[in-house]
């Protein structure tokens, strides 16, 4: 690495962490002024404040760490274009792609950080920053936002339950289904009721219009009661994950509740397919817009550092834009996760390619 490489690289890494350090302090006066009067409602404690405040910082550069990295990049690309730093460093005989090799270096530095924030440190600043928010801004005291509609569960290796909707507050849940099988795959009985409530007093389960379904050798048994108790080995919180459980799990621990939510039949899976995705396709994308960047302000243009910047932030937020939107619908549609996840990265990558070789040119 010559005096060059180590000029640019520091400038890489030095501009990303000065981006970092204005932009946080702006997100968090923000927060602070849309949240204040409701901290100040719900009278919470300064001590979980600046907890909150701490795992937010951490949330919040995750979050936009992609366009923090973009427009770090474009800013000190342009100062060297303007400064005519970048025709002097190729008239000397470097070529583009040997010119590209530090910002190369510097995402390859950002992205290991990146990707062992996102493994190991931004789930629990995930878990901290959401917990407060169910607390003490949305949730009325509930710490927790659960998920309450078609949730699917298998309880045991032959025990499944369904119900179609989870009222928190109540401890109810509404059109009750449990299908009960045997070893050999076959239906035992199943057990139905529009409304099932939990007593937390005994640990059991009120059922109304409950109606049992017996199959036999020679035909079935039915059972209809307006109401009947009993007691099953699951509760009502084992029915309904919090919903941004994913989001607070290590890379480990997320691979083996994804692996317990698939064999339970969780109609939440796509979510957590995605958060898991994510992991990965985020620092591989500091890649990619770190070649956009280099290739976007690497030339002097008529309208100079603020045209750079212009369509730095264009491109920033589409990346972005097709990010959540990608999201979305593998979480809502049929769209495997997975593919939804690196179609952003597909699609500015080629992008990218194809900017690189015009700045070549």
């Amino acid at each position: 690495m010559n005096i060059i490489d180590k000029y640019i690289l520091k400038r890489y890494l030095s501009t990303f962490v000065v981006m970092l350090l204005l932009f946080i302090p702006i997100g968090i006066v923000i927060d602070v002024s849309e949240k204040v009067n409701k901290m100040l409602q719900n009278k919470v404690p300064f001590a979980d404040i600046a907890m909150y405040y701490l795992d937010f910082v951490i949330y919040f550069a995750n979050l936009l760490f992609p366009i923090f990295l973009f427009l770090s990049v474009i800013w000190f690309t342009s100062k060297l274009a303007n400064n005519t730093e970048i025709i002097a460093i190729l008239s000397s005989g470097i070529s583009f792609m040997r010119f590209l090799r530090p910002y190369l270096i510097g995402a390859t530095i950002v992205s290991i950080f990146s990707l062992l924030m996102g493994f190991f440190i931004v789930p629990k600043a995930s878990e901290g920053f959401n917990n407060f928010r169910y607390m003490y801004l949305k949730g009325n005291g509930q710490n927790k936002m659960r998920q309450s509609t078609d949730v699917y569960r298998q309880i045991d290796d032959t025990t499944f339950v369904y119900v179609q909707n989870v009222n928190q507050n109540s401890q109810t849940a509404f059109t009750f289904v449990l299908e009960k099988f045997n070893r050999d795959n076959t239906l035992d009985s199943k057990i139905t009721a529009n409304r099932i409530k939990w007593n937390e007093k005994d640990s059991s389960y009120t059922m109304f219009n409950y109606t049992k379904r017996t199959v036999g050798e020679f035909g079935d048994v039915i059972e209809s009661l307006p109401k009947k108790d009993a007691k099953y080995n699951f509760e009502l919180e084992d029915l309904t994950p919090t919903v941004y459980v994913a989001e607070t799990l290590s890379l480990g621990d997320l691979n083996k509740f994804i692996e317990k939510e698939r064999a339970r039949g969780s109609g939440n899976i796509n979510t957590y397919l995605v958060v898991l995705y994510k992991k990965y396709s985020i620092p591989v994308s500091a890649f990619i817009l770190t070649i956009i960047a280099v290739a976007v302000s690497a030339m002097k243009r008529r309208g100079g550092m603020g045209m750079n910047l212009a369509i730095g932030i264009g491109l920033a937020f589409a990346f972005v834009f097709f990010d959540k939107i990608f999201g979305v619908m593998a979480e809502k549609s049929s769209i495997p996760p997975l593919l939804a996840v690196w179609i952003p990265n597909i699609a500015f990558g080629i992008l990218a390619i194809y900017l690189l070789r015009n700045a070549r040119r």
